[in-house]
């Protein structure tokens, strides 16, 4: 209690209104402290293998490291020398400043750092002497890693990535005692923001069963169908798989050839119909084209023996089938997003083999197709991660969303987990009503007999580009996909790295292939509409070359690269007929878009 406090109640006898405050949030934290401890006792076990990398990793990084100090102590002095030199020169700089009766901050080199946005860690004496102290940690340890022999580069970048998590997990900005702003906002609350934050922590450990995974979304901000997903259309096909969805046309005539979506069942296809300012789906039916979505059940344990070739043949060919009988036509064209693409790579591939030419063309989104080079995801797939995977499939049917959630987040931790967690846990900030990060923890399952074949057989043994893999009585191969593509990359994309994108498309065996590769990643360079002028793309007809050579000599157009693709895909759709209203005589509407399917949440 301050001497004002102290004052305030021998005068009057009564307690200052900011201390009755502080007492009640004080009796509200043992409240929810009890909350806290029953959800916590919810928790399952989660096996180790599903939680980090297996120790093998750890030993041979400490082997290298122990290597190079025998075999070359110089350069580990080196590194050390120069860590303590620069460690020791910005604490005698701190103390100057602060021996001449300053209380400020010495001069700061450091490059910005969303994460110490704030004016206090640039100004305040002490917070910033704790940045720019963590920063010149981090840089020697980065340093340290970076510079390790002794290790494959498959290994290196599995080290450099897990460094990097240790090192952002420590950033003092995630602790309340040193974090001030977060200090600042419990001083002028009473408290009460630690309370709103333990109430959002409480409410994550009680909605995930004892696990934290931070909300990133007001969920009570949207609804799918309502503010999301609200393009018109109709459901006019349904099986165990999908939903297939016709889009009211836009335009009183529309193509010949009528275009299919197929998005990744990894999440829900509404990230092309968030809402009509950047709903891509909204967008090509105002070009004038008919459009189908399918939108992937949200898979159950009864799901656990279905595999990519129930996706390919009860989803892929009944869709195009069920399209081609709707609108009369022989051929449609077909869009794949992520591993949705790879898998309409391999329908394209199946159905070459079959001699089916369903297909007119073929778009990919973000696909990978050859997995030589499998980008920042690739540091999970070794198999102490994808053994831990496959027991827990085995055993549970499935693999819950949970787990790719939180594996997708940890690629992108600073601005997915910790900057999320610090506004939630440590401010007492509401989550935001922001449609992409809702559609974000959107996520679905995956049934368990797809989850090992996908992991082994296409992202370890890399069987499609090598021409191996057997998909319903069929051995495929990149070479057998031979229908006009085109590939749209990312530039920053950390899921699919736009260079294996490249050599996928190249490995292709059709004859007409164009390559964009668009600024942003796996989801803003792809929902990326004309009128927000906001990423550009590259343009190189000769894909003749390595990725590199490709971009060298790419020609980079300012904004979206939409309009260029649609140029692309309308010299393949024929000419233009009475536009099409969604479903026919056999096929009558089952319900409105955007279906039933989208908002399924099956529980394991």
């Amino acid at each position: 209690m301050t001497t004002k406090e102290s004052e305030t109640v021998e005068q009057t006898g009564q307690v200052a209104p900011e201390l009755d405050r502080l007492n009640a949030n004080l009796a509200k934290v043992e409240e929810l402290s009890s909350r806290l401890v029953a959800a916590l006792s919810r928790k399952k076990t989660i096996p180790p293998a599903l939680q980090g990398p297996s120790h093998d990793l750890f030993v041979k990084a400490a082997a290298a490291y122990l290597a190079e100090m025998m075999a070359n102590p110089s350069k580990i002095l080196e590194h050390q020398i120069s860590y303590w030199g620069k460690s020791l020169k910005h604490y005698v700089e701190a103390q100057q400043v602060i021996a001449q009766g300053k209380l400020e901050a010495p001069e700061d080199p450091t490059p910005a750092d969303r994460r110490f946005a704030s004016e206090l860690w640039m100004h305040h004496p002490f917070f910033n002497f704790l940045k720019q102290q963590y920063l010149l940690n981090a840089e020697a340890m980065e340093a340290a890693v970076r510079d390790l022999e002794g290790l494959d580069d498959k290994e290196r970048k599995r080290v450099e990535y897990f460094t990097r998590q240790i090192v952002d997990m420590f950033s003092p900005s995630n602790f309340l005692g040193t974090n001030p702003e977060a200090l600042a906002r419990a001083a002028e609350t009473d408290g009460e923001s630690l309370v709103k934050g333990l109430e959002n922590l409480v409410r994550d450990i009680e909605t995930n069963d004892g696990d934290l995974l931070v909300t990133l979304a007001d969920k009570k901000a949207f609804r799918v169908g309502e503010n999301l997903a609200t393009s018109e259309g109709a459901v006019v096909f349904r099986n165990r798989m999908m939903e297939v969805i016709q889009y009211a046309p836009m335009t009183e005539t529309v193509h010949k050839t009528p275009l299919i979506i197929f998005p990744p069942w990894i999440n829900k296809f509404y990230i092309l119909d968030l809402k009509p300012q950047n709903s891509m789906i909204r967008w090509i039916t105002e070009q004038g084209y008919t459009l189908f979505v399918v939108s992937w059940v949200n898979p159950d344990p009864s799901y656990r023996d279905v595999g990519m070739e129930d996706y390919i043949e009860e989803g892929y060919l009944a869709a195009i089938n069920e399209v081609k009988k709707i609108t009369g036509e022989d051929q449609v064209n077909a869009i794949g997003y992520c591993i949705a693409g790879t898998t309409l790579a391999l329908t394209l591939a199946l159905m070459a083999k079959r001699g089916d030419n369903s297909v007119k063309s073929a778009t990919f989104f973000t696909t990978l197709t050859d997995f030589s080079d499998q980008g920042e995801i690739g540091v999970f797939l070794n198999d102490d991660f994808v053994d831990g995977i496959e027991k827990e499939v085995t055993e549970k049917g499935i693999l819950h969303a949970f787990f790719m959630s939180r594996t997708f987040s940890f690629l992108r931790s600073n601005d997915l987990i910790y900057v999320p967690a610090i506004r939630s846990y440590m401010m007492g900030e509401s989550p935001p009503a922001f449609d992409l990060l809702y559609w974000n923890g959107d996520s679905t399952n995956l049934p368990a007999k797809m989850s090992v074949q996908y992991l082994r057989q296409l992202c370890q043994e890399d069987r499609f580009s090598r021409g191996e893999i057997e998909i319903l009585g069929e051995t495929l191969s990149l070479k057998d996909v031979k229908v006009p593509v085109c590939a749209v990359a990312c530039e920053t994309d950390h899921i699919a790295a736009w260079p294996a994108s490249y050599d996928g498309v190249c490995k292709m065996g059709s004859r007409s292939k164009t390559f964009i590769l668009s600024e942003s990643g796996h989801i803003a360079g792809i929902v990326n509409p004309p009128a927000k002028k906001k990423y550009g793309h590259y343009i190189n007809p000769d894909l003749h070359g390595d990725s590199l050579e490709w971009k060298a000599s790419a020609e980079y157009h300012q904004g979206s690269w939409w309009p260029y693709w649609e140029g692309w895909l309308s010299k393949r759709s024929g000419a233009m007929v009475a536009a099409r209203q969604p479903g026919d005589s056999q096929h009558p509407v089952l319900g409105p878009a955007p279906g039933s399917y989208v908002t399924m949440r099956p529980k394991p």
